[in-house]
C-alpha cells in the first residue's frame, strides 16, 4: 500500500453515469508486471463512495426495470460493436498491467465479448411459462423479474473477460450492478465500462468501486444489494459466499482449481503434446482452468521426455514481444509464491525435469518471470499437488491403468475442469460417465463452454448452485413471480363461497 501522489495517473471511481476522483487517503500501484513501470494508482474506495455508489443503482433500478426488453438489448448490441473496435486498445491496456501475451489478452476480451453477444438476445433468455386453464376460466403464468442492485468482485487473471461475464447479463435482465474489479488491474475494466456508458448504459446503472478486503466486505454486507457474484482464490471466495449468504444475499462462488487431464497411450503425440502445452504455460500458468496435472496412462509415460523438449520451445518474454508464449506473472509476489513452491517440490521429493525458476529475458531484467516447469514422480501429498500455483509449472503423475488414473482425480478436492486425451470413443465415454468434474473436456484441454450454456465447475471449486453467463445466470439474477389470475364477464354470475383451496 502506498500513499505517494507521485505524477502517475489515477484510476476512477465511476458513480452515477461519471467518472469520479476518489478522496482517499489509501492507494495501491498499478504496476507493469515485464518491466515494474507505475502506471496508475488505483484508490480504496471510502466508505462513503462505497454507499454512493449503491444508492446511484438502488435509485436507477426504478426506472432501469421497467425499460423494455428490446431497449436494453439494442445498448449491447451498441456495446458488442464498440469492444471489437476497441479490441486491440483493450488487449494493449490488458497486457501492460496484467502481462499477458497480445493475442492472449484479445482472447481474454473476445471470450468476453461472447457473453455480451448473448446478452444481446436476452428476450429469447428471459421467458416465463404459461399454462391455460389449470382450472375453469384460471391461466397461470410466470414473470422472471430483476433483483434489484447486484455486485460482483473479479480477479486479476481476467480483468476483461470476468467483469464481461457479469455486469452484462446482470444490466440486460433489468438490474443495476456494482462492480469491485481486481485492485492490481483495473484499467482495462474502466476503459470497458467507459465504453458501456458509451453503448448507453444509463447513469447509476453501472457503478465501480475500487478496494480491498474493506470494500468486499462492504458489498457482502450491505442490504441493498440482493446477489454477488464473484470469482477468485477459494479462501476469498469461502469468506465472501458465507458473510453475503448470512447476510441474505444470493450468491455464486467461482473458485479455486487443480485441473487435471489424462493421457491414454492411443492419443495423437503430438496434437496431445501442443495442447498440453499451451493449457499449462499460456497465460503463465494464471487461469483457473489452467492444465496443472497430467497423468500419463500405460505407456504414455514414455512421452515425458517430448514433454519437457515442447516445453523448453516455448517464447519467455514481456507480453508486448511477438512471438511471446509465456510472459511474467502479475506481481512480484506472485513470483516469490511460485518460485517457493517450487523449491518446496524439490523438497518433498518430486523430480524437477524442468526448472523454469529465475530465466534471463532480453531486455526485461526486472521482470517477473518464471519460465516453463514440469515436475514428475508426484504424489498426492506433496504441496505441489495440493496447492493451487497460479504459475507456468505442470505436475506429472503417472498411472497403470486408466480406472486409477480416473479415481486419483476423482479423489481430488477440487472439481473445476479435466480433459481426456485419446483416440477412443469408448474410452471417451466412459471417462464422460465415470469423472466426478464439472467441465470436461475429450481431446480439448480448456473445456470451458461457451457461453449458451454456462460456466459449470463444481465441488471445492464453487459455492453456489448456478454458474456465471448462459441460462443458468438469468436464473440467477432474477426472481420468479408466479401469477394465478380468473376473469369474469360482467355478466357471469358468481358460483357459491367456496373455502377450499381448490380451484374449479
Amino acid at each position: 500500500m502506498t500513499t505517494s501522489t507521485a505524477a502517475v495517473p489515477t484510476v476512477k471511481l465511476f458513480i452515477d453515469g461519471q467518472p469520479v476522483e476518489s478522496t482517499t487517503r489509501e492507494w495501491r500501484e498499478v504496476i507493469n508486471p515485464a518491466t515494474q513501470e507505475v502506471l496508475a494508482r488505483v484508490p480504496f474506495a471510502t466508505a462513503e463512495e462505497i454507499e454512493r455508489a449503491v444508492a446511484s443503482a438502488k435509485a436507477a433500478f426504478k426506472t432501469w426495470k421497467k425499460t423494455p426488453i428490446g431497449t436494453r438489448a439494442r445498448i449491447f448490441l451498441k456495446y458488442q460493436q464498440l469492444i471489437r473496435e476497441h479490441i486491440k486498445e483493450l488487449a494493449a491496456i490488458l497486457t501492460a498491467e496484467q502481462g499477458k501475451t497480445l493475442p492472449d489478452a484479445e482472447g481474454d476480451v473476445f471470450r468476453g465479448l461472447e457473453v455480451v453477444e448473448h446478452a444481446a438476445a436476452i428476450g429469447n433468455l428471459q421467458l416465463g411459462e404459461l399454462a391455460n386453464n389449470v382450472a375453469g376460466g384460471v391461466d397461470t403464468f410466470t414473470l422472471l423479474q430483476p433483483l434489484g442492485v447486484c455486485a460482483g468482485i473479479t480477479p486479476f487473471n481476467f480483468p476483461a473477460m470476468i467483469p464481461l461475464w457479469m455486469f452484462p447479463m446482470a444490466i440486460a435482465t433489468g438490474n443495476t450492478f456494482v462492480l469491485k474489479p481486481s485492485e492490481q488491474d483495473p484499467m482495462v475494466t474502466m476503459r470497458l465500462v467507459e465504453l458501456a456508458h458509451e453503448a448507453g448504459v444509463p447513469p447509476g446503472v453501472l457503478n465501480v468501486i475500487h478496494g480491498g478486503a474493506d470494500a468486499v466486505n462492504a458489498i457482502c454486507d450491505h442490504p441493498d444489494i440482493k446477489a454477488v457474484s464473484f470469482v477468485g482464490s477459494t479462501r476469498v471466495g469461502t469468506h465472501v459466499y458465507n458473510r453475503a449468504s448470512q447476510a441474505g444475499k444470493r450468491v455464486q462462488c467461482m473458485m479455486g482449481a487443480k485441473n487435471h487431464a489424462i493421457v491414454l497411450p492411443d492419443a495423437n503425440m503430438e496434437q496431445s503434446l501442443n495442447a498440453i502445452a499451451g493449457a499449462a504455460f499460456g497465460a503463465a500458468g494464471q487461469r483457473c482452468m489452467a492444465l496443472s496435472v497430467v497423468i500419463l496412462v500405460g505407456e504414455a509415460q514414455q512421452w515425458l521426455p517430448a514433454l519437457v523438449e515442447k516445453a523448453k520451445t516455448l517464447k519467455v518474454s514481456g507480453g508486448a514481444e511477438a512471438g511471446t508464449d509465456v510472459g511474467p506473472l502479475v506481481s512480484c509476489a506472485a513470483l516469490d509464491r511460485v518460485s517457493g513452491l517450487i523449491e518446496r517440490g524439490v523438497q518433498e521429493g518430486a523430480r524437477l525435469e524442468l526448472d523454469g525458476r529465475n530465466p534471463q529475458v532480453a531486455g526485461y531484467a526486472k521482470g517477473n518471470f518464471v519460465a516453463p516447469t514440469i515436475f514428475s514422480g508426484v504424489t498426492a501429498k506433496m504441496s505441489v499437488y495440493r496447492e493451487e500455483i497460479f504459475g507456468p509449472v505442470l505436475c506429472v503423475m503417472h498411472a497403470d491403468t486408466f480406472d486409477e488414473a480416473i479415481e486419483l482425480i476423482n479423489a481430488n478436492p477440487n472439481g473445476n475442469g479435466t480433459a481426456l486425451f485419446t483416440r477412443s470413443g469408448a474410452a471417451a465415454r466412459h471417462f464422460k460417465e465415470e469423472i466426478d468434474v464439472g467441465q470436461v473436456g475429450i481431446n480439448v484441454p480448456i473445456p470451458v463452454p461457451v457461453p449458451m450454456f454456462s460456466f459449470t465447475g463444481s465441488r471445492g471449486s464453487k459455492l453456489g448452485d448456478l454458474g456465471p453467463y448462459g441460462k443458468q445466470v438469468v436464473q440467477f439474477y432474477t426472481q420468479t413471480k408466479t401469477v394465478t389470475e380468473r376473469w369474469f364477464d360482467e355478466n357471469d354470475v358468481g358460483g357459491a363461497v367456496n373455502t377450499t383451496i381448490h380451484l374449479k
